[in-house]
């Protein structure tokens, strides 16, 4: 499998679709058509040409632990410093300590490249940001000073440390303690597991983000802080000291992503500094869990685009039967399979989950980049956040299950490569919070939280939007009703809630799904609109257009039914789920 990114559609959904020049304009960073259109394709070579070719081999290698030293799988170090060399790790950072302070719109894109190529190159990578993000804002103008430059450049690369044994979703029984130190640093002691890119070969330093509680601190959430431990301490000029009393005690062996390294990691009185206020660790560091869930939510993408990409090439190659409307291909012995309906079923769900999911990515990030000056757009990407994280991964497992299916037989070998994308797309519906933690966020932190606020403003945008699209009046007429069911399913859901708490747990998973595939349509029609203007315009792209109406339209008739048997699931209450005595659950 040769993974190239998909540029054209990228272009199509930055440019025609989200007009991401004028955006540019709107924040002010200077960014032409020209410029955006130089990234893309310099990212594409870089994705294609360093990151792609290590995907195979990181599998088969995978890291090793030895005398407290992980080594990454052949080829990584080498590709990381070009990254760091290639200005890669800095396109998000704060311009104030070295970044270029791109927008998210278009640093998407290229993580969703990352992601494609090799999803385990990019986990060393993308906690990075996120660090810098949750120390940008709340950490001291001293730990700004001293970490933030070689964090934004890729010199340093940072971890989130959360999770320990006993205490993974529910952070309330975390156990890890900082105990203060006359000089105003701390002593942490405590295990932590399931830390990606804890220990590794690629940078001279890992700064971990690391939550922690204080001697005095209350209990459950309310008394986590956040501290900032590195692995190697920093002398006042800026250079490197002597190693912390941290260490990755064992690697976990995966089901995937095997080329990136999963640390338990061992905190024996390590030194570290605060960050933000005590007691406020988990407000803290959820400015670096969104980032992260947007960021795992780009690896259901990119995941998804790379087994569309090898169903397909295998679908116009493979040789099987003939069409049932008789030989396609007479000059071979038998047609490529690309003819047969249910091939062409599951290349059209590919294609349409994975670019509809392209859409809604860009259609967020444009919400992340206004929110530090929108109170409206801090809502509306708050609100996408767990539909994109948890729809995204789901969809990357169901694309990459059916490019299984595409290759057959093939498809379950290794030496394809298609088996190690469904692998590797695994975790990525478990970690930063599994699916169905991102379907209980969706009701009760943000349906729940303002009453529907957010998802009716947004139901009226997507609705305007949907009356302008003209050129398709049959799909735009189905799409406004698909919005209006979805704002009265809201309703439902807030009374259900209301009258029993257990019916937020009940509806979650069925709400997020049906909410997904609805925020989907919508942008199919608009993506079809955008085409129809294309083609009435006159172009030599004749064919890519007609495919955008054509995978609209499956999308419409084939993909969106599913919503109407999560709201039929939803809608059937709580009772037969709980219903049940946890001692019957006999076998």
């Amino acid at each position: 499998m040769n993974y190239r990114a998909p540029l054209r559609d990228m272009r199509f959904v930055l440019h025609e679709l989200f007009d991401l020049t004028g955006h540019c304009q709107q924040l002010d960073n200077g960014l032409d058509r020209e410029t955006i259109d130089g990234v893309l394709e310099q990212a594409a070579r870089f994705a294609a040409a360093v990151v792609a070719p290590l995907n195979r081999n990181s599998d088969e290698q995978g890291c090793h632990l030895q005398d407290g030293k992980v080594t990454t799988p052949d080829g990584f170090p080498q590709a990381y410093a070009q990254y760091v060399e290639q200005g890669w790790a800095s396109m998000t950072g704060p311009i104030a300590y070295g970044g270029q302070g791109l927008p998210q719109m278009l640093s998407a894109s290229f993580h969703e490249m990352l992601m494609g190529a090799s999803l385990s190159f990019r986990v060393y990578s993308g906690l990075t940001e996120g660090t810098v993000l949750a120390l940008d804002r709340h950490g001291s103008a001293e730990l700004k000073q001293r970490y933030l430059a070689p964090l934004v450049s890729g010199e340093w690369t940072g971890t989130m440390c959360l999770t320990e044994p006993q205490a993974g979703t529910d952070l309330a029984l975390l156990r890890t303690r900082a105990q203060p130190q006359a000089d105003g640093s701390y002593r942490l002691s405590g295990n932590k597991i399931f830390i990606s890119g804890g220990e590794q070969d690629l940078s001279d330093n890992i700064i971990h983000l690391v939550l922690a509680r204080l001697p005095d601190a209350p209990a459950g959430v309310k008394g986590i802080s956040l501290f900032l431990v590195p692995k190697r301490l920093v002398n006042g000029d800026g250079s490197l000291a002597e190693r912390n009393t941290l260490s990755c005690g064992a690697l976990e062996h995966k089901m995937g992503i095997k080329g990136a390294s999963t640390c338990v990691m061992n905190f024996d009185a390590a030194t570290g500094w605060l960050v933000g206020e005590p007691n406020q660790g988990l407000a803290c560091m959820f400015t670096m869990m969104n980032d992260a869930r947007f960021q795992v939510g780009l690896q259901g993408l990119g995941i998804a685009e790379a087994a569309f990409q090898g169903g397909l090439a295998y679908a116009r190659e493979r040789l099987q039967s003939r069409s049932l409307s008789g030989p396609q291909a007479p000059d071979k012995p038998a047609d490529p399979i690309i003819v047969h309906a249910d091939v062409r079923r599951m290349l059209l769900t590919q294609k349409t989950l994975s670019e509809g999911c392209r859409m809604l990515a860009a259609y967020t990030a444009r919400q992340l980049d206004l929110e530090h000056t929108s109170s409206a757009a801090k809502r509306r990407a708050a609100l996408l956040i767990p539909i994109v994280k948890a729809f995204f991964t789901d969809c990357g497992q169901e694309v990459a299950s059916l490019g299984v299916q595409l290759y057959g037989g093939h498809g379950f070998i290794r030496e394809w490569g298609m088996e190690q994308l469904m692998r590797d797309s695994r975790i990525t519906q478990l970690y930063e919070g599994t699916n169905g933690i991102q379907a209980l966020d969706l009701i009760r932190r943000k349906l729940l939280g303002d009453a529907g606020q957010a998802l009716n403003a947004l139901i009226d945008d997507l609705l305007t939007d949907a009356a302008q699209a003209t050129a398709h009046a049959q799909m735009a007429e189905q799409v406004a009703q698909q919005l209006q069911q979805w704002r009265a399913l809201a309703e439902s859901v807030l009374q259900a809630c209301a009258r029993d708490p257990e019916e937020i747990g009940a509806v979650s998973v069925d709400f997020l799904a049906y909410s997904a595939y609805t925020l989907l349509a919508a942008l199919w029609l608009q993506a079809a609109q955008c085409a129809s203007q294309a083609l009435a315009a006159g172009t030599d792209e004749t064919a890519f257009y007609q495919a955008k109406l054509h995978a609209a339209e499956f999308y419409q008739r084939r993909v969106l039914p599913r919503a109407a048997a999560h709201r039929q699931a939803l809608l059937a209450g709580a009772g037969c789920l709980m219903g049940l005595p946890a001692a019957d659950f006999a076998f």
